[in-house]
């Protein structure tokens, strides 16, 4: 297993969910559904166009489920430690493998033959009507318009290469800016921002640790750092620091409904896995940081973002908490899974978290089950127990 191969998984909706960008999750250290309220056995269906399409990994291959009754469409064999995150359209999720980004049609089920090719293929964002790929191992950023991939065809699209290559993440912005993180393999420090045309228009290097990115309400983008986050908006950066002199944000989660951002947040740079119980809450117009403690630790996979901006956080004591970004009060805990503890290694399964409109989408390995709950209600919408125990989730999700 190549264990450098990172991505984010994110949150995003199929309807009119206001999420601009996909969670920017990594393991470095680290349609309304309606089905029915019981648990069933995923079987498989014929091979058939499927609405809505769920993907989950598990340890050697791919599985397909239809996005309503979370029946087991496919299973696809693909050798290897695999990544998923939507592309960015109704049809398609982004599948990061040893070799580089492969492009998966999840509603006819197949594996096409759109590849970015390169080492260590890390995060995918989706912003502002374009996804943008970031391969760590050569630095080169893509940037293609998700509704070409429907031509079966590599979509032609913007490129750009970092100075050095590294763990890094890029988001364009509406008006064709990118911002793109700085940084070589042994060391990170900020983030730039080029024009459409790829000259450079400003940098900031106040960021160690550089890692992740999510944008807010009025395209504020922020990224994260080892002490505090850096926020690019209207032109210009800020940096909002931590109030510990190591206090990191390295996976953060975005609405375009609200402009505060969900963060993970870490005080011991010495621990060699760090389980939090605290998440950060970022407000991008006041360029202030509140710091809330849940009473539960979580991982990278656990955050996520509602379809009013709600933040989302799934605890290792099992329950999804819904939580208001502005007051940072826990409003709703909605009990999904068991008990569970963040494995050491990042690579290793966990209970994950994966939204879609109303929808919340809820992985537990140890029993090889598979969740649907609806945000509204807080009720389960559907169960099911799948072959094998897996480990990333994701979707399609058009729409940015």
């Amino acid at each position: 297993m190549n264990k450098a191969i990172r991505g984010r998984a994110l949150t995003g909706t199929a309807l009119a969910l206001a999420v601009s960008t996909a969670l920017s999750a990594c393991g470095e250290e680290g349609s309304s559904t309606a089905g029915t309220k019981s648990d069933t056995t995923a079987t498989a269906a014929p091979a058939a166009t499927v609405k809505d399409p769920v993907v989950a990994t598990f340890d050697g291959g791919l599985y397909i489920l239809h996005g309503e009754s979370l029946k087991l469409a496919k299973t696809i064999d693909l050798p290897g430690f695999s990544r998923v995150n939507p592309a960015g359209d109704k049809d398609h999720v982004v599948v990061s493998t040893d070799s580089g980004f492969r492009v998966l049609d999840a509603t006819v089920q197949t594996l096409t033959d759109i590849e970015y090719k390169g080492a260590k293929p890390g995060h995918v964002v989706r912003h502002a009507g374009k996804t943008v790929l970031f391969t760590d191992g050569t630095g080169e950023v893509n940037v293609f318009d998700p509704t070409d991939l429907s031509g079966g065809e590599k979509p032609q699209g913007r490129t750009y290469t970092s100075a050095e290559p590294h763990h890094g993440v890029a988001i364009e912005l509406a008006d064709g800016r990118l911002v793109s993180t700085l940084g070589t393999e042994e060391k990170r420090t900020g983030a730039l921002v080029l024009d459409k045309n790829n000259r450079e228009i400003a940098r900031n290097e106040d960021c160690p640790g550089v890692h992740g990115e999510a944008a807010a309400k009025n395209e504020a983008i922020g990224i994260g750092c080892e002490d505090g986050i850096l926020i690019y908006k209207d032109g210009e950066f800020t940096k909002i620091d931590a109030p510990d002199d190591y206090g990191r944000i390295g996976n953060q989660a975005g609405s375009d409904a609200s402009p505060v951002l969900l963060g993970d947040y870490k005080t011991d740079p010495e621990a060699e896995l760090e389980r939090p119980t605290r998440i950060s809450l970022i407000d991008t117009d006041k360029k202030k940081l509140r710091l809330v403690d849940l009473g539960a630790s979580y991982s990278f996979r656990s955050l996520g973002r509602g379809p009013h901006g709600e933040a989302l956080v799934l605890g290792t004591d099992g329950a999804l908490r819904v939580i208001d970004p502005n007051t940072g009060k826990v409003e709703k805990k909605i009990p999904v899974v068991g008990q569970w503890q963040e494995p050491l290694d990042w690579q290793q399964a966990r209970p994950t978290l994966f939204v879609r409109g109303h929808v919340a989408y809820v992985s537990e390995p140890g029993k090889k089950a598979l969740h649907a709950i609806d945000l509204e209600t807080g009720k389960k919408i559907t169960s099911v127990t799948l072959p094998n125990s897996t480990n990333e989730l994701s979707g399609v999700v058009a729409g940015h």
